[in-house]
């Protein structure tokens, strides 16, 4: 690559680049660790991005109607680092430049959108990035239906690199984003034909530009070092009602010694290396060092929105107050004041009415009642509608017809349903929902542990709950799932145990705001087990006594979910002997730890045996409430799952199993 003719073609553009370019090298050199090579070949792509086309004012780094730039790539994230800092973002002084990787910095090895408000989403995990960007784009598109372009009218763009492309998750969001025509999604390919092991043929032949036109996208190729061809394809872009894919022909760690190489791909942190470079690209030779008049230009780019956001804060302005307070209240995500005063009246009529049904089926009740008093909530589910029940009256569908639309149809793509959830919910001004079978958050896993790591309120509705799905056997019964949901940090798990408890779960979920919640709902019918109304919700305390012993209580049994009614017959069964029996509904066992200790010890007291009884593993967190918190503070045992289960009808697995009302009372009698 000849680097002087690139500088002497367009010096100015150049040298804007060559910034972020030696801000990467020094920064990685300081850290001894990073990725220097993806933001020194996109730093043209880059540039040319901010300067010529990017609505932003980085004095305001939250407005609304920002374009969304997104870091799919997310390794390099030097690339926005050294952005956020040239434009002159509050949150990004020179020394978090100086601090890459380092402790308590918000220049963090990977992008992390808590960290900065620069930063869209979180990225780093490959592939996510791209599928996040669908949900920006579906939120934008979404919104500008319901307020209008004057107040949403804006791009998201993506930088996304071989490997992005080569995971799965990538395929699931192209195909989604071309059947939902996102013309204001802009996505750029890095092409360098370089991953860590080698060159990218070593594991892949894809024609990418032609998979990207058979998924329905506008595509360009271009060489991704050339400003003008650059520029004239970000245009030609805007200009199509198709998402669009720029192939930008780049040479990863350009004008280094590796350049080209997959060492290039890495940490460059040679000091003669890196003075050479630094040489070819006529930059400043100081460690974090910035010509002053080209930090000066990158300022005035950084401002240069200020007029389009002045513009957009004018046309707000003349909205009514009460168009303003709704903008204002989805964008905070906060829930409407009515809705606790819809969930109260739905528990009352439930507990009056007592009706048996799966809680799949509870769950479409809620929405029945919550969507239309909740504009901002946008359904979907991964080809299962009919069984997850996530579709109600009058949501109609998103689509390119219906942008007013608020049920996505995402099609057999669980991982990219979960993904462009995470890009919904971080857009703002909606609040997704999306269901599936339990048994494949498999599938939208790497999602999942995004939506925690992220703190954004995705709910996920995830049916057919355990071996109680019946026919369909082990391949789809999730006996190790509620271990893992459990376990993962910020995740609140809930398995209600009728139509009550599903109220109440879907009430905490439309209320977080910085937790994803996991509604796990059953494909069976349950019976009205909550049939003393309260206004509390229960569900918020994790667990509470939903019967309590009669006479000296020697044994309390805890269950979650389906297994609760069985739990209520084997009380019965042993308070008929003098057995004096409480009953522990636990809906969310992360909720319930969030309690004091006495509530906690209030609920469990040391003493009588406990049995807990739920169709999983014991894995996850029983140990924690059976043993006690202190050790083994009473008798214990577990009616449950031990291993998958089989295929026959949910009534014989459960006898099958143990699971049974019989075991439960002998597992206690056992225990005193």
């Amino acid at each position: 690559m000849d680097i002087a003719k690139l500088r002497e073609a367009h010096p100015d553009h150049w040298m804007r680049a060559a910034a972020i370019r030696t801000l990467t090298l020094d920064a990685v050199a300081a850290a001894n660790s990073g990725h220097s090579g993806m933001p020194m070949g996109m730093a043209d792509v880059a540039t040319v991005l901010f300067k010529n086309h990017l609505k932003f004012d980085a004095s305001a780094p939250l407005w609304a109607d920002r374009d969304r730039f997104i870091l799919s790539a997310g390794h390099g994230s030097m690339l926005i680092y050294s952005l956020l800092y040239l434009t002159g973002y509050e949150e990004m002084p020179l020394e978090q430049i100086k601090n890459f990787r380092q402790t308590g910095a918000k220049t963090a090895g990977h992008p992390e959108n808590f960290l900065l408000d620069g930063v869209e989403t979180t990225t780093g995990p490959l592939g996510q990035g791209i599928a996040n960007a669908v949900g920006f784009a579906m939120a934008e598109e979404s919104l500008r239906a319901r307020f209008g372009a004057k107040l949403q009218n804006h791009f998201t763009y993506c930088i996304a690199g071989d490997g992005c492309l080569m995971e799965g998750v990538s395929q699931e969001a192209i195909a989604l984003a071309g059947r939902q025509k996102l013309g204001k999604l802009v996505v750029f390919w890095d092409n360098n034909n370089i991953t860590i092991d080698g060159t990218v043929d070593l594991s892949d032949r894809t024609n990418q530009p032609m998979r990207f036109k058979s998924a329905g996208w506008h595509v360009q190729e271009i060489d991704g070092h050339d400003p003008e061809a650059i520029d004239a394809a970000i245009e030609a872009a805007k200009k199509s009602k198709k998402p669009s894919m720029i192939a930008c022909k780049t040479h990863i760690a350009i004008g280094h010694a590796k350049q080209d190489t997959s060492k290039g791909h890495g940490a460059l942190t040679d000091a003669a290396e890196l003075k050479a470079t630094k040489e070819a690209y006529g930059a400043p030779l100081g460690a974090f060092e910035v010509d002053a008049k080209v930090k000066g230009e990158w300022e005035a780019i950084g401002a240069q929105g200020r007029g389009a956001r002045a513009d957009w804060q004018a046309r707000f302005d003349e909205q009514s107050e009460r168009r303003q307070a709704e903008f204002n209240r989805v964008f905070a995500g906060d829930a409407p004041k009515k809705l606790s005063a819809v969930i109260k009246a739905f528990k009352k009529q439930i507990s009056d009415e007592q009706p048996k049904m799966a809680t799949r089926s509870s769950s479409q009740k809620v929405l029945e009642v919550v969507n239309p008093i909740m504009p901002e909530t946008f359904g979907g589910s991964a080809d299962l509608t009919g069984s997850n029940n996530t579709l109600t009256e009058g949501l109609g569908t998103f689509d390119e017809t219906n942008r007013k639309g608020r049920y996505v149809y995402y099609g057999i793509r669980e991982h990219g349903m979960a993904a462009a959830m995470n890009g919904l919910a971080l857009h703002g001004g909606v609040r997704p929902y999306g269901g599936t079978f339990f048994c494949f958050t498999d599938y939208a896993r790497g999602a999942m542990r995004l939506s925690a790591l992220m703190r954004i309120p995705v709910t996920y509705v995830m049916t057919h709950d355990s071996i109680g799905l019946g026919e369909d056997g082990p391949t789809h019964q999730p006996v190790e799932h509620l271990a893992i949901c459990r376990a993962t940090p910020n995740t609140v798990t809930m398995r209600p145990c009728d139509t009550v408890e599903t109220a109440e779960a879907w009430e905490i979920a439309l209320t977080s705001q910085t937790s994803p919640s996991v509604l796990v709902l059953t494909r069976q019918g349950l019976p009205t087990l909550r049939t003393e109304h309260k206004n509390k919700n229960m569900v918020a305390s994790g667990a509470y006594v939903l019967a309590e012993a009669e006479g000296k209580r020697q044994a309390i049994i805890v269950a979650t979910g389906s297994e609760v009614s069985l739990a209520m017959e084997a009380r019965e069964l042993l308070q008929a002997e003098g057995i004096g029996t409480r009953v522990v509904s636990m809906p969310s066992m992360e909720l319930f730890a969030e309690q004091d200790e006495s509530y906690r010890r209030q609920v469990l007291p040391a003493g009588p045996v406990r049995v807990g009884v739920e169709a999983a593993l014991r894995a996850g967190g029983w140990d924690r409430w059976l043993l006690g918190e202190r050790g083994r503070e009473s008798k214990q045992a577990f009616v449950g799952m031990t291993g998958f289960g089989s295929s026959a009808p949910a009534e014989e697995l459960y006898e099958k199993y143990g699971i049974t009302t019989a075991n439960i009372v002998a597992q206690v009698k056992a225990l005193l």
